[in-house]
């Protein structure tokens, strides 16, 4: 299995793409299920055995992720975003980075440029726990933190992702 932070290096087949594809509006089609529709929507004929396999090898080559993620309705979700105090940047950053990243709360976490350097998505029970954590990440991690920006995020629209993306690999890294 690759670390979350290795490019996986895999050479995708038309095979590959459709099984993605098939995966994605529906994670539970057992591989006699893509079999069939690989045959009749793609006309790819391949065994269950290989559809299986291919499955097995993109997973553990770190193709895609497979994740759990409560239904919207469950939790409240919020966007985080971490301005530093560059005067302990360097001797605090890396605490809490980890305390971020392994909080149970945290479903996406990600750099990016700018002011806010540092940003997550997260989801708590309820708006108390949410204060919390912030009142706690303080506390423990406020010297490197010269402020959280968090955002409400109500009315989530669409929580999914669409077949269509995996179009592109086609074109980009197809053997």
């Amino acid at each position: 299995m690759t670390d979350e932070t290795d490019s996986p290096e895999w050479k995708f087949k038309e095979r590959d793409i459709a099984i993605l594809r098939e995966l994605t509006r529906d994670p539970q089609l057992s591989s006699r299920e893509l079999t069939t529709i690989l045959a009749e929507e793609y006309d790819i004929e391949v065994s269950h055995v290989t559809v299986s396999e291919s499955i097995r090898e993109m997973r553990n080559e770190g193709v895609f992720r497979e994740a759990i993620i409560p239904n919207e309705e469950y939790y409240i979700f919020g966007l985080f975003e971490f301005k530093f105090n560059p005067e302990h940047f360097a001797d605090s950053w890396r605490a809490a980075m980890e305390y971020i990243r392994d909080d149970p709360n945290t479903l996406f976490y990600f750099l990016s440029d700018g002011e806010y350097q540092w940003k997550t998505v997260m989801m708590f029970p309820n708006r108390q726990a949410e204060s919390q954590w912030i009142h706690e990440f303080y506390k423990e991690h406020g010297d490197v933190i010269d402020n959280i920006r968090n955002s409400v995020v109500h009315n989530v629209l669409k929580f999914r992702t669409d077949p269509e993306i995996f179009e592109g690999l086609n074109d980009e890294h197809m053997e």
